[in-house]
């Protein structure tokens, strides 16, 4: 690939991201979309009451028009495409039960999780039926070497998709943070992408420049919040990604943060309920520790970012 489809995908979804934003945030105000604030949560949050939420929206546009002028070359677009639409979907399903119909709850647990379970099922049907990528996954840091897990591969699958996916849904809780960690991770896989000729570095762009996009409108403070349309997104995103390069083992590294939000809740909550009430963090999601320890917002960010961008560079030599 040319150097220029590398940055002109960029380019087209940033500026559709950029060009839409001032249109899109007023309206989802005038819709009265805003974000409700968690009352036991830092008293430095109440003020973003009200700020406009859904603005996934913005970057589901944008990476779908990208997408859409570069598929009929790169069909491998297709597959990480509906994974990134099909969860985003849902996220705002869930998010326009939430803040236009006002029901507090959006989607039950189980409804949830059954969309993501036929999403993922459709994903793997098309994987496995409709392509050339094999179910067998680079082993980090030994190049040429793959391990497969069988008929483990699709259970795996399930498992590693969903959980990046609602990983994605816990780091979305501070102005930029679940932006600027996944950021890196989009450039992480266009660079792989690239470098292993894997087909799939149109929407990779696109998506780096989609969150650029949405980062003038979402860094602190911020104007809009992506909502679960836009962090579920971003997660189908990410695990499609990793299955189309047979990268899936990648994941832990990449998206370490993502992993620690997710541990930090399931830890939280066992402990609450083994140790009769005591808790090990001072709030989960980790972000709001940190905060709770006296971190300023932007500084979580910053810093978790930083972690992601070394992170991905270590990936990458497990790659070479």
């Amino acid at each position: 690939m040319k150097g220029s489809f590398i940055v002109v995908p960029i380019l087209i979804s940033f500026g559709l991201s950029a060009v839409l934003g001032p249109f899109v945030i007023p309206f989802l105000r005038r819709l009265k979309v805003g974000q409700t604030v968690r009352d036991d949560g830092p008293s430095t949050h109440l003020k973003k009451s009200g700020t406009p939420t859904m603005g996934g929206i913005l970057i589901m546009v944008s990476v779908a028009v990208t997408s859409v002028l570069y598929v009929k070359d790169y069909p491998k677009i297709a597959p990480v495409l509906f994974l990134t639409l099909g969860f985003g979907l849902i996220g705002f399903l869930d998010d326009y039960i939430k803040v236009v119909l006002r029901r507090s709850m959006g989607l039950k647990p189980l409804q949830k999780m059954f969309l993501q379970l036929v999403v993922t099922g459709v994903f793997a049907y098309y994987l496995v039926h409709a392509t050339s990528v094999s179910l067998s996954m680079r082993i980090p840091f030994m190049k040429g070497y793959y391990v497969d897990f069988g008929w483990l591969n699709l259970p795996l699958m399930f498992v590693a998709v969903t959980g990046t996916v609602n990983g994605v849904n816990f780091t979305d809780g501070l102005d930029g943070l679940a932006s600027s960690v996944t950021v890196m991770i989009s450039t992480f896989f266009t660079v792989a992408a690239v470098g292993l000729g894997a087909g799939i570095a149109p929407i990779t762009c696109g998506v780096t420049g989609a969150l650029l996009g949405f980062l003038l409108f979402n860094v602190h403070p911020a104007s809009v919040f992506m909502g679960d349309t836009g962090s579920l997104a971003l997660g189908g995103f990410v695990a499609a990604s990793a299955y189309m390069m047979q990268m899936p083992l990648y994941l832990p590294i990449v998206g370490f943060i993502y992993v620690a939000e997710v541990l930090s809740v399931i830890i939280q909550v066992v402990y609450y309920k083994v140790s009769g009430g005591r808790r090990i963090f001072k709030m989960a999601p980790l972000h709001h520790h940190f905060e709770l320890c006296g971190w300023k917002e932007t500084k979580v960010v910053a810093v978790f970012s930083i972690v992601t961008a070394v992170l991905c560079l270590l990936a990458l030599l497990g790659i070479s």
